[in-house]
């Protein structure tokens, strides 16, 4: 039983040498027909500005940006016979739709490189209001999930479909603040609370389209669904933050697509990832059987939410770091005009004792990057938004 055991383990072992000494480099054998694809990217929306962007299909390997696709005839039209033509700006184009009528279809119709192609006529459809969007932490070591609550369904007989996206705001501060400055003609500390801003503020938008849909959940009706998460030692979460989600109701088909493309997206390299031209699609080649990818749908309107988060109620891990100016001890104002003029320093504290027995002046110095928040990034100018105290259903 030994020697069987022991020769089935050599074996074993002797195979896993071959096999690893006969690893090559795949290269997959793709047919002519599925190379150079076009890739749509868009949404059909009532009384926007919409976005569409064409592009190739490139290898795996190839190291270059998307191919864009310039110069195409790009326009919405309608089974009414309406027709919005799109403008070429920059990598993209751009199209001015006014308010869709629910009973018509409508389609993207695309004309580039001798090709026409079209996406399925549909109709527009509706979205409903977000109820809620909320801020939760499980535990206090848990990130702050972001849940969204769509109001109830117009029609809670089916499945209801959504995409989400979103855009961030957040306050940020400086390491320390002044509101003095050493001048070198006067040679003394003057006073001036404006030449650095207390505060500043970060943008971010989602690079990602997040879906839903309403199987799972009682009366077709999503509950407090997870959007994303925010890590409670991100800077995010230091003072107040505030998300504007976007919510579009979709078809069952565009949320097949993109539950497909995203897992695509995430496995991509995998040995069973289906190729991107194995992705489902609505667009079509009118003059020849090539492949699509891309899905565009079509919206009657989109839902925005704004909310608010502040660390007040959170449990934040937020560092305190040590006391990181330079101290200047028993200096005289020869020294505070060197670390201007040489060091490129600003005076922070201005501590005079010296009239003091045995008193010395003490000054603290720091440079710009830690006291200007522009310079990592943030502006200083307050949004517009920032003022309310309440969220808000758009």
């Amino acid at each position: 039983m030994m020697r069987k055991t022991l020769g089935f383990v050599l074996c074993l072992m002797v195979g896993v040498c071959t096999l690893s000494g006969c690893i090559e480099e795949y290269e997959a054998d793709i047919s002519v027909e599925y190379s150079d694809l076009l890739v749509v990217q868009g949404t059909i929306c009532s009384g926007k500005m919409n976005k569409f962007i064409l592009s190739r299909t490139q290898a795996l390997n190839s190291s270059y940006m998307p191919r864009m696709v310039m110069g195409a005839r790009v326009s919405v039209r309608g089974s009414d016979g309406s027709q919005y033509t799109a403008q070429e700006t920059d990598d993209y184009y751009t199209c001015q739709i006014g308010a869709l009528d629910p009973d018509v279809e409508y389609f993207l119709h695309i004309e580039t490189d001798g090709e026409v192609y079209e996406s399925e006529p549909q109709k527009p459809l509706p979205t409903e209001k977000i109820a809620e969007v909320r801020g939760v932490q499980e535990t206090p070591e848990s990130k702050i999930d972001v849940l969204v609550t769509p109001e109830a369904p117009f029609d809670p007989g089916k499945a209801n479909y959504y995409s989400w996206t979103y855009d961030e705001t957040w306050e940020v501060h400086p390491d320390y603040t002044t509101v003095i400055y050493f001048d070198t003609k006067k040679m003394e500390p003057v006073y001036d609370p404006n030449q650095f801003p207390v505060c500043g503020w970060k943008n971010a938008i989602s690079s990602t389209i997040l879906v839903g849909a309403s199987l799972s959940y009682e009366g077709q009706h999503i509950q407090r669904l997870k959007l994303y998460d925010i890590d409670r030692g991100n800077e995010r979460m230091y003072y107040r933050y505030s998300g504007l989600v976007h919510q579009r109701a979709i078809s069952k088909a565009e949320y097949e697509y993109e539950l497909a493309r995203q897992q695509a997206g995430f496995e991509m390299g995998g040995l069973f990832t289906p190729l991107p031209s194995a992705l489902p699609t609505n667009i079509r080649c009118l003059t020849s059987h090539k492949h699509v990818i891309g899905f565009v749908g079509c919206s009657l309107n989109t839902s925005e939410y704004r909310f608010f988060l502040t660390h007040v109620g959170y449990s934040i891990d937020r560092p305190y770091p040590k006391d990181a100016r330079r101290w200047l001890n028993d200096c005289n104002e020869a020294d505070c005009s060197r670390m201007v003029r040489e060091e490129h320093m600003f005076l922070c504290e201005w501590i005079d004792e010296r009239y003091k027995p045995a008193g010395v002046l003490r000054t603290a110095w720091a440079y710009d990057y830690q006291l200007d928040v522009r310079l990592r990034g943030a502006y200083a100018e307050e949004p517009d938004f920032w003022s309310l105290q309440e969220n808000v259903s758009y």
